[in-house]
């Protein structure tokens, strides 16, 4: 155990403690802490810069510099050795500051006569919020006890910024947490919101950055620490025996919770000065900064394990669990880092939008986001370091933007878009029950996507004539071991019950990739999207695939049954998958159950292979389901969680159009039924370009079957059809602008 010592930090922070401990208002006091720094290290100089904006540093306080240039000298990112400082996040120590690379002469601060430089940055949990400087005349390093005590120095302020102590007049002293700010993320499921932040895990205040006595502190942090060992071992006896990848992930957490490193660094901090809870963020701080900068998944995402375990352990030293007594606003909008499937069901529909921090659009999250309905935005980097609960926020799900605390004008705005949409909802409503009729005459079946029992009174609700996919693996996705057989054949009898026979169309498991199952081996694969996934697992593990098929026949019980196989690439596949389930169904029927009045077996086309199959598989397959999201990605070699890609090639593309076009002149000449799955066809520009090249069968979320209904009755297929033609014939790259043109002069 590390003593006490008398050090240059500990001498620091003592002063330090009193005075922030005097009241002063917030320029007061960080010109205090310049001159209490100067003094204690015995240097010339100490200026503290601050962010004003998310480029640009300005100094807001100097001891040794010019006074007159506080407040208006400024710096961008990068720029000069403060600037590189707050890009790196990494101290500079320098005996000849003037000649290190990237020195800037700033003139009004009268700076060039000292050589010294010493800059850490001031930053929490991974978040920039400045750069603290020493400079000295006499050309020299500054020892490692220096460099420490101006670290822990920066920490602190770092924490007493959180907590508003330095607020004043001007950008860079504006209070944390009161500006309006805007978060660019990705869509993962469409829809707009407006409510108020409810944050999943709330953030942990430290009020005491510190020490009042250093025996106490480490007595706290050396229970503390027991506690949270006690914890993992117990995670461990839970977990379940043949889940390696959970007891894999355990045990590091138990690694990291028994290190002698971590746990010995902490108490050096209690020793030179910190709280328990400042030590323990402290280095979790460092972890932060080092998960930045680690291009290795598998270490990046073992200093994720140590976030999470130093998180649980602040939360054990402050008692700020997650029940922190804050009210859940009524109109709920989830922030988090990242959630699982179950945590998210549990909240339900109660919940107006979800933003999370990390994630991905075919996450576990977003898959049940989208069953839920409820709009989603992911990789908002930085909102849970930003967001308080109760905040008021606006989420569009359209543009994968969040408003936090938006400004007025943002706010009208948002809330007149809703009030259009809420009014053309109300006009949908009106043709609920009438079918989705063309002016030529033409009929386009339009049927609902689904995962959750949830979803089913949508059906009538929404207008759909029937379930064009029922997603089976969400049940899977949320528990922790298989379900059993009779509990999966009774979700399904549930759902069919709920349909009150009306068509639903059930796909087998769709896992792998980005979703796997939490009893299922991860595979460490580079392109997962391409990898082991969907009817591949089914196929060499046949296991569930049998079970989910028994399930699905005895919940027919008598009634009609619909199957489709997903992301079948071959017609062998095709072949393999429809004789286990002729199998089962024979096997049912030797067991002396109901057979299914009439089994339907179909595929998702989802593989640009399949366009090109043997004629058979087209005659063999009662129906296929294109399966745009994942063709369209493969198409154009796009992956869709690429923001920078996903996004640069458009579905009404001449191209990928004449490819759809090739696949229903394919089903029309073997008469096999062809519907189009996916988000594209619950827009209605989309809907009606597939609907005018021979689509007479969509698929969509719920919402969207008004707008698409709409936008087909009051139009004629065949002057679409026109419109797609000539711009298809002048060379065009995408039909959208003729079509968007045609809309216009039409309306």
């Amino acid at each position: 155990m590390p003593d006490p010592t008398e050090s240059s930090s500990r001498r620091l922070l003592v002063s330090l403690r009193e005075t922030l401990a005097e009241p002063a208002a917030g320029q007061e006091r960080l010109d205090r802490i310049t001159s209490l720094i100067a003094e204690q290290m015995g240097t010339h100089v100490c200026s503290i810069y601050l962010f004003r904006d998310a480029d640009t540093l300005e100094l807001c306080a100097t001891e040794g510099l010019n006074p007159d240039s506080v407040h208006k000298t400024r710096l961008r990112v990068g720029e000069g050795l403060v600037g590189r400082v707050a890009k790196t996040a990494h101290p500079i120590n320098s005996g000849n500051a003037p000649q290190e690379r990237g020195f800037r002469y700033m003139p009004e601060t009268g700076e060039e006569i000292f050589s010294a430089f010493l800059g850490v940055p001031i930053q929490r949990l991974g978040e920039r919020l400045g750069v603290l400087v020493v400079q000295s005349k006499d050309a020299r390093q500054y020892s490692d006890d220096e460099l420490y005590a101006l670290e822990v120095v920066a920490m602190v302020l770092a924490e007493m910024t959180e907590l508003g102590a330095f607020v004043g007049e001007g950008e860079a002293l504006a209070a944390l947490h009161q500006r309006p700010v805007m978060f660019q993320g990705t869509v993962g499921q469409e829809g707009v919101a407006v409510g108020h932040v409810w944050l999943h895990e709330p953030r942990v205040v430290v009020t005491n950055p510190i020490a009042d006595d250093y025996e106490t502190e480490m007595r706290r942090l050396h229970e503390a620490v027991d506690r949270l060992r006690v914890t993992v071992d117990e995670m461990l006896s839970a977990a379940p025996g043949g889940d390696k990848d959970q007891l894999q992930v355990l045990e590091a957490y138990r690694m990291f919770a028994n290190s002698r490193g971590w746990k010995r660094r902490m108490e050096e901090d209690i020793a030179r000065g910190l709280s328990a809870e400042a030590a323990v963020e402290k280095e979790q701080s460092a972890a932060r900064a080092r998960m930045q900068t680690v291009p290795d998944p598998y270490l990046r995402e073992r200093l994720h394990d140590l976030d999470d375990l130093s998180n649980r352990l602040l939360r054990i030293l402050t008692g700020q669990g997650e029940h922190t007594g804050a009210e859940r606003p009524s109109d709920p909008i989830l922030i988090a880092r990242n959630i699982g499937p179950g945590e998210l069901l549990d909240y339900g529909r109660s919940l107006r939008g979800i933003v999370l921090e990390e994630g991905s659009v075919g996450s576990h999250a977003a898959v049940v986001a989208r069953a839920l309905a409820i709009p989603l935005i992911v990789n908002a980097q930085r909102i849970t370091t930003e967001a308080l609960n109760g905040d008021p926020i606006l989420v569009d799900g359209e543009q994968g933007i969040v408003h936090l605390r938006p400004e007025e004008t943002v706010a009208v705005a948002f809330n007149d878009k809703i009030a259009m949409q809420a009014k053309a909802q109300q006009r949908y409503a009106t043709i609920r029950k009438e079918p989705a009729l063309t002016l030529c005459g033409q009929r386009v079946a339009l049927h609902m996507n689904a995962g959750l029992m949830a979803d089913l009174p949508s059906l009538e609700s929404s207008g759909a004539e029937g379930v064009g996919l029922f997603r089976t693996e969400l049940q899977f996705l949320i528990r922790s071991k298989v379900p059993k057989r009779s509990e999966v054949a009774a979700l399904y009898a549930r759902v069919m019950d709920a349909a009150d026979g009306r068509r639903v169309v059930f796909r087998t498991l769709d896992i792998g990739s980005d979703k796997v199952l939490s009893y299922m081996k991860r595979q460490d694969e580079p392109n997962p999207a391409l990898g082991w996934r969907a009817i591949r697992v089914g196929l060499d593990r046949p296991g569930v695939l049998r079970m989910q098929l028994q399930a699905l026949i005895r919940a027919a019980n008598g009634r009609p049954l619909s199957v489709m196989f997903p992301f079948v690439a071959q017609l062998d596949e095709f072949r393999t998958a429809r004789d286990h389930l002729m199998r089962e169904i024979d096997r049912e029927g030797r067991l002396g159950r109901a057979l299914p009045e009439k089994v339907e077996i179909g595929a998702m086309l989802e593989t640009p292979s399949m366009a090109f199959s043997p004629r058979q598989f087209y005659e063999e397959a009662d129906f296929i389901s294109i399966g745009g999201n994942d063709l369209k990605q493969f198409f154009f070699a796009a992956d869709r969680e690429n923001e920078r890609v996903r996004r640069r090639y458009d579905t009404l593309n001449v191209s990928f159009l004449s490819f759809l076009e090739q696949i229903v002149k394919r089903c029309e000449d073997t008469g096999t039924h062809l519907s189009f799955c996916g988000e594209d066809a619950g827009r209605p520009v989309e809907a009606l370009c597939f609907a005018a090249i021979g689509l007479r069968c969509l698929s969509m979320r719920p919402a969207s079957i008004g707008p698409v209904k709409h936008m087909l009755r009051r139009s004629n297929l065949a002057e679409a059809r026109a419109v797609i033609d000539t711009a298809r014939a002048s060379g065009a790259q995408s039909v959208r602008p003729a079509i968007i043109d045609w809309l216009r002069r039409r309306d």
